[in-house]
């Protein structure tokens, strides 16, 4: 049987049953949008979170969107985030008309660099063309960004935190997921991710009680949210009032069933995508470079990264023994046309231009059994001692 990269079959045969019960379940009650379940999964992804208020969405995109449109980010304002991700973590910025402004990464956990931050943002504000108005930080490849040092930065420019966990929902820091020092938390359903749907869907977690509201109208076209009808009368269904412009960033029912079974197993199988990542560095580390993590953090292992000098020829020796690999990402978005006019901080991103020639990731997943590992790790070390 072919080595799959992640295996999204083993998950859904330990679930069994009661995750077809669910689904079908929907499917009889007729409530396809905004059914009950999409309460209860809010609720369950704020207590697993540690976040006071959650939003479910359409997509990670969009929950990116969402505070940008509730915090007015709009023309003329820049809002900072890594190349080193996948694009639609800048997207976000021109799709209210904002620029990204693009900064480097660590070399060893490929997270923002918040020296280097720090000095975009200055730059920024000397060179007095975009007003700076938030950060986004990327929780890449499942591990937490530096938010101690990240935060300390956005407090003393006076911006608002974003953590963009489309890839490490459920990763802590010191026990303390990002949204402890973030204003807001996102993430992405997709289903190749850690916690993922059976199609798109995302989540904004806050701790701002009135942001939520912004977020609920938001969602929905701007519709009147309870806030909005103090101290007025409205006869007609006040979703029919329009309070702001917002768009339809509804998550299907059946995503919320299906996440609601996911999520009671999460913990476990982070547990278990940790021992697969330490089994890989035990086996790995001493013929390439394996993944660091943060000091004090948990990654939720959304791909197993390691760094190799000749990065192509490891794919096609991989290739030829039927093992799957994936290259995140081998053009950083401000390289890619439509963003190359977008700026980057002082002195370029030679970190992330480098690590973008190197990086490649291995079949990752919490189902991955080890005699199967020990296939991938000996076909590795095997390239690895040709190659020495």
């Amino acid at each position: 049987m072919p080595i799959p990269f992640i295996d999204l079959q083993a998950q859904r045969r330990r679930l069994g049953e009661p995750l077809e019960a669910a689904i079908l379940e929907v499917v009889r009650s007729g409530a396809y949008i905004m059914g009950p379940q999409i309460a209860q999964l809010e609720a369950a992804l704020a207590e697993f979170g540690q976040a006071p208020h959650v939003l479910s969405c359409g997509s990670g995109t969009e929950a990116l969107v969402l505070p940008l449109m509730a915090w007015e980010i709009g023309p003329g304002d820049a809002v900072f985030c890594p190349s080193f991700t996948f694009a639609a973590t800048a997207e976000a910025m021109p799709l209210v008309g904002a620029s990204p402004v693009f900064v480097d990464i660590l070399p060893d956990t490929y997270n923002m660099d918040a020296e280097h931050l720090d000095a975009a943002i200055e730059a920024v504000k000397r060179e007095g063309k975009l007003r700076p108005k938030a950060v986004i930080a990327v929780d890449l490849f499942g591990q937490p960004a530096d938010y101690p040092a990240i935060s300390e930065v956005c407090r003393k420019h006076g911006l608002k935190l974003i953590a963009d966990s489309a890839q490490g929902f459920g990763c802590t820091l010191d026990e303390r997921h990002p949204i402890f020092w973030a204003d807001v938390a996102t993430t992405s359903f997709f289903p190749a991710k850690p916690l993922g749907a059976y199609g798109d869907g995302g989540a904004v977690l806050c701790k701002d009680a009135r942001l939520h509201d912004l977020l609920v109208s938001l969602r929905v076209h701007g519709q009147a949210v309870k806030s909005d009808l103090e101290g007025r009368t409205f006869e007609h269904d006040p979703k029919y009032l329009n309070m702001r412009v917002g768009m339809n960033s509804r998550m299907d029912t059946i995503q919320a069933a299906v996440l609601l079974q996911k999520l009671s197993i999460f913990s476990d199988e982070i547990a278990a995508r940790n021992r697969v990542a330490d089994r890989y560095a035990q086996g790995l580390s001493d013929v390439v470079t394996v993944p660091k993590v943060i000091e004090g953090g948990v990654s939720v292992w959304a791909q197993y990264t390691i760094e190799c000098d000749d990065r192509d020829g490891l794919a096609a020796h991989l290739k030829a023994a039927d093992i799957p690999t994936a290259v995140y990402y081998p053009i950083p978005i401000h390289k890619q046309g439509v963003y190359s006019g977008y700026p980057v901080g002082p002195g370029g991103l030679p970190v992330t231009q480098a690590k973008a020639e190197r990086v490649i990731s291995l079949p990752m997943h919490p189902y991955l059994e080890p005699d199967v590992q020990d296939q991938i790790i000996a076909a590795v070390r095997a390239f690895a001692g040709r190659n020495a």
